[in-house]
């Protein structure tokens, strides 16, 4: 009889150690809400802070008044305002979570990184979420209003380049036809008459091509009243002209097509990497947080 109440005490002890110890694990385990919550207030808070400095810093940098060769270019403008924000993202997730895993209270370290994980991500979706609300569009704004003054410190030197650029862009049919109307010295039917074959000739397909640009020559002889050898001269001059005129559009459109798509296919996978770096960051401020059991031993009873 001893002995059977002696082993139902050790099952008894046996069970409420179990009990304890699964109680102490769930509590080393669970999730302070409200230190996560305040992890993600400072984050939030450093990252305005660390953006608007950055923003006074680029634009005290600019100089109005100056020339665009005394001023930053876009291009390193880009990149120190991407290289400031990418810095100002890790501090603030590193702040975020060591304040959350500070005021957790765990002295776990895998618990403490936790809380600051899931600072970082909680404040990822915070910010997520503003950029498409009235909050991102303000900041936006704010963004593309020093976007601006960047653009307008070289504005005098676009609108000196503007005639140029005027002369080597746009629809070469219509130079073609301004300049065979500027040409012509007969009636403004025949002139009319040679621009339209010209065109035809052009904007015609292989098919049919050689009658049209015979139809072309002819019309241009008559209109500038010139022999129709010269005008058959004149009329491959301004097709070899057009044809250059569109392979150099072609290729500025390819060249712009492949800029654009390995701008975006860099831009996703920087991106994908600054996420990860600022879950890093999250990570390493909830362990630099975590509370020392001494701290704990230390800190007065209630």
């Amino acid at each position: 009889m001893a002995s059977y109440e002696n082993d139902r005490q050790r099952v008894a002890a046996g069970t409420a150690s179990i009990a304890d110890a699964a109680t102490a694990t769930a509590a080393l385990n669970r999730v302070s809400w409200g230190a996560i919550f305040a992890g993600v207030s400072i984050a939030l808070a450093t990252q305005v802070i660390l953006t608007l400095v950055g923003t006074g810093i680029g634009t005290g940098v600019l100089d109005p008044a100056a020339g665009a060769a005394e001023n930053p270019t876009a291009a390193s403008f880009s990149i120190g305002a991407g290289l400031w924000a990418l810095g100002s993202a890790l501090v603030a997730a590193f702040v975020g979570g060591y304040v959350a895993a500070r005021m957790s209270g765990r002295a776990d370290r895998t618990a403490a990184a936790l809380h600051g994980l899931t600072t970082w991500a909680f404040t990822t979706l915070v910010v997520l979420y503003l950029l498409t609300t009235t909050v991102g569009a303000i900041v936006g704004g704010a963004v593309s209003g020093v976007a601006s003054a960047i653009g307008g410190v070289g504005q005098t030197a676009i609108q000196a380049a503007a005639p140029a650029i005027a002369n080597t862009d746009g629809d070469p049919l219509d130079a073609i036809e301004n300049q065979v109307r500027a040409t012509g010295t007969d009636p403004e039917a025949l002139q009319a008459n040679a621009v339209n074959a010209i065109r035809a000739l052009l904007t015609g397909g292989a098919d049919g091509a050689d009658q049209a640009r015979q139809e072309a020559a002819e019309a241009l002889a008559q209109a500038r009243g010139i022999p129709l050898p010269e005008a058959q001269q004149q009329v491959a001059d301004i097709e070899q002209r057009y044809r250059s005129a569109v392979e150099t559009a072609q290729e500025r459109a390819t060249q712009a097509a492949d800029a654009a798509a390995s701008a975006a296919s860099k831009g996703s996978l920087l991106a994908a990497l600054a996420l990860v770096l600022g879950a890093a960051a999250g990570w390493l401020g909830g362990r630099s947080g975590v509370v020392r059991a001494h701290t704990l031993a230390a800190r007065p009873r209630v």
